[in-house]
């Protein structure tokens, strides 16, 4: 047994002000104690019997459930920073070169261990990864994912049209390595399979029939696609789909909707389509470094709050500029102010923990710091550079903590990251 010291912060509903101190529990000098890979018991220290346990003192610092990612593209990251483009440009300038290299199970390999790292290094103790179209990209997300026991999410994405030949499936053999994967990994340990049509444009219409029969044969897999990041792409779309009204009418007519459905931007989206996001329960994926960075637009992250449509926050490396979601949190924060929204820090840290685990369907398991949750926590430090520590000598209150965090941090601010109990730094 393990029992980790420090400032407990944890969230039990999504805060709905800087001050709303009843969504969240907050404990000075607390506790967690570990064991067999989940938390046993939380509270204050003196309430935790420590007897035989191994007492880790991170005081003065804060202990929360480790960031989740619901967003990303792990074959991208040497395309990070990448120079001068917009999406459609940016994908044929620079993505897709990149994931043809991943037909190489040992260079697949490679940047799997180097992708953990970065998740860990930044806190995050859950992603959700677009693969390549290779199998063996697969293959190596999930087996170093299984190595150091990460609760990971992530497939083979779809396209049998409009990319390099090396790039392409077909309908058939995108169903049958998918569906091979689905049976080798998905509720394997901890992994999770996500069905990935990469998005409409790189997908024919037999390429979504197959997507939607492997959706509807493994309702426990996550689906995962991008909607309307970009006006060029809407455009685009409506010409090879002239027969839906609307960009979203297309997955929702291969029946690709729902609550496991993970809609990855969502930034230009109708009065009609919000509507059917908010219906089917589908997710719309707001990730503000890579829009900024693209030049893709603003995601309406209050706006859609308010017409009830559930949503989650992520990098989207390599479109996305850092794999902190810490400096995510400070982008978004800018994307609303744009917008005359506001984001409260205790709001972005509940949508970096339990939010985003309300989105996955996995707050059971991850996303909090209670009795009977997987031991996935980070410990963040807001004075870790001599910047933030000036400024903290004023900060008196946790939620000037919280956003000294959020618009000062990144990966310095992450002193430890511990998955299913193991220190990971």
């Amino acid at each position: 047994m393990k029992l980790l010291r420090g400032r407990l912060l944890d969230f039990r509903d999504m805060p709905q002000s800087a001050d709303d101190t009843a969504a969240l529990t907050y404990i000075e000098d607390g506790a967690l104690l570990l064991d067999g890979g989940r938390i046993v018991a939380a509270g204050a220290f003196d309430d935790i019997d420590a007897r035989g346990a191994e007492v880790i003192d991170h005081r003065p610092h804060l202990l929360m459930a480790g960031f989740i990612d619901t967003h990303n593209h792990f074959p991208q990251m040497q395309v990070i920073g990448s120079y001068g483009a917009q999406l459609l440009d940016w994908l044929n300038t620079y993505t897709f070169p990149e994931e043809m290299k991943f037909v190489d199970p040992d260079h697949a390999a490679r940047i799997a261990t180097a992708y953990f790292d970065e998740m860990l290094r930044n806190g995050t103790t859950t992603p959700v990864a677009y693969c390549s179209v290779h199998p063996s990209s697969v293959e190596a997300y999930f087996t170093e994912a299984a190595r150091r026991n990460i609760r990971a999410i992530g497939g083979k994405v779809l396209m049998d049209r409009n990319a390099p030949g090396g790039l392409l499936d077909t309908a058939q053999s995108g169903y049958d390595d998918s569906r091979a994967l689905i049976e080798k990994w998905h509720g394997r340990g901890r992994a999770h399979y996500a069905i990935t049509p990469r998005f409409a444009i790189t997908s024919t219409p037999a390429q979504l029939e197959a997507a939607q029969a492997l959706v509807a044969e493994n309702p426990d897999c996550y689906m995962q696609t991008h909607l309307s990041e970009n006006r060029d792409e809407i455009a685009y779309t409506m010409e090879l789909y002239p027969e839906h009204s609307d960009y979203l009418g297309i997955y929702e007519h291969y029946g690709l909707l729902g609550q496991k459905a993970l809609l990855g931007h969502s930034i230009h989206l109708s009065e009609r389509e919000r509507g059917v996001m908010r219906d089917t329960g589908s997710v719309a994926v707001f990730c503000p470094t890579s829009n900024l960075f693209i030049g893709s637009g603003l995601f309406d992250e209050g706006g859609m709050r308010r017409e009830g449509v559930r949503i989650a926050l992520a990098t989207d490396i390599g479109g996305g500029t850092s794999y902190s979601m810490l400096r995510t949190m400070d982008e978004a924060y800018k994307v609303c102010q744009l917008q005359g929204q506001n984001l409260p820090p205790p709001l972005a840290f509940y949508m970096l923990t339990l939010g985003n685990a309300r989105a996955l369907g996995l707050e059971a398991e991850i996303g909090t710091l209670i009795a009977g949750s997987e031991a996935d926590v980070v410990v963040l430090d807001a004075r870790a550079t001599p910047a933030m520590a000036l400024r903290m000598e004023t900060a008196t209150t946790l939620a000037e903590e919280l956003f000294v965090l959020q618009t000062l941090g990144d990966d310095r601010s992450v002193k430890q990251t511990y998955v299913a109990g193991e220190a990971m730094l």
